[in-house]
């Protein structure tokens, strides 16, 4: 059964989990990457062997996990450190989502997959997808929520914002916006015609699949052996 993917992007602190609630309420396959990242980093794992190589005991709790608080000012504050950090976790992350959806188009449980991830654009990831959705609001918003989500300085929070692709280049890429600086209920209004777009574009798609397929087997067929034609020699 083929499947919808989706990337849904934004800067920090934009609102993607509220559409990827709204998303996921549909019945839509919701991938955070950020909770994939989190499973990549525990203990013991390659991912947390070469960071705990290349950063040192710094950023290890005392039980041996990543302190991630510790590792995000370390890297948000050095983009050569953060390169190294997202070539680690990103084909590894990409991976996993790749293999999600072949699952999910085995089973066919679900329509559209997912994939909530503030760099997919950055990381060179958008062509894998089918459609681009970008959440987006004022950076002075995205400051005040990033200070209250985190308990970081606005310092610290202006920092890491602009350590990511700008929202206006992003949405060069969109084939859906959501601007989630009006009031929740216009947030989750948007994310509800969002999901309507979406289902629509499912359709279109597993209808050119089926269109693509009958089309391939009429050209398999060499003339006089088409359906019925066997009984008529």
């Amino acid at each position: 059964m083929s499947i919808l993917t989706v990337a849904l992007t934004g800067g920090i602190a934009a609102g993607k989990s509220v559409v990827a609630k709204v998303l996921a309420e549909h019945g839509c396959y919701v991938q955070s990457a950020d909770r994939e990242a989190h499973e990549l980093i525990k203990p013991g794992k390659p991912a947390w062997k070469l960071i705990l190589a290349h950063f040192g005991v710094r950023v290890l709790n005392p039980d041996r996990t990543v302190n991630r608080q510790r590792l995000g000012k370390i890297v948000f504050s050095d983009k050569g450190e953060r390169r190294f950090l997202n070539q680690v976790l990103h084909p590894l992350v990409l991976r996993q989502k790749k293999q999600a959806v072949r699952r999910l188009e085995r089973s066919g449980t679900h329509k559209i997959f997912v994939s909530e991830a503030a760099l997919t654009i950055e990381s060179g990831f958008a062509p894998y997808f089918d459609r681009i959705v970008v959440v987006h609001c004022p950076e002075s918003i995205q400051v005040e929520r990033l200070m209250k989500r985190d308990a970081i300085t606005r310092t610290e929070a202006r920092k890491r914002l602009r350590s990511q692709m700008p929202a206006a280049e992003k949405i060069r890429y969109a084939d859906y916006l959501i601007d989630t600086s009006g009031s929740s209920a216009e947030t989750l209004d948007q994310a509800e015609n969002l999901y309507r777009s979406l289902l629509s574009d499912f359709r279109k798609k597993q209808a050119r699949e089926k269109k693509g397929r009958s089309s391939g087997r009429s050209r398999a067929q060499r003339p006089g052996e088409g359906p019925g034609s066997r009984g008529a020699r």
